[in-house]
């Protein structure tokens, strides 16, 4: 399943008030991230992630390596901040149109 455009552009509406809950730095994405990210996805449906200055990975492959282990969809990577979004088995809150 992938995201539609519409989709995308109230997901992109709904996340503009979050601040980022996670931050990627000089070490990368790791396993343990992952975890934590994958948890608070299941608990809040979307997240925001900032990647900071001292980052030395690719915003691009940050994003991509996030999503695909978090099992989530990238909604948006604007400047140095990720919106991901993954549906929530119990604690569903967003209803996509």
């Amino acid at each position: 399943m992938n995201l539609t455009g519409k989709q995308k552009r109230f997901l992109r509406a709904q996340a503009h008030h979050l601040n980022p809950i996670f931050q990627v730095g000089k070490d990368g994405v790791n396993d343990n991230m992952i975890k934590q990210i994958y948890e608070a996805l299941e608990k809040r449906e979307l997240i925001k992630v900032s990647i900071l200055q001292n980052c030395m990975e690719d915003k691009n492959d940050v994003a991509d390596a996030l999503a695909e282990g978090a099992e989530a969809f990238v909604v948006q990577l604007i400047g140095n901040t990720i919106v991901l979004y993954k549906e929530s088995q119990e604690n569903k809150q967003i209803t996509l149109p």
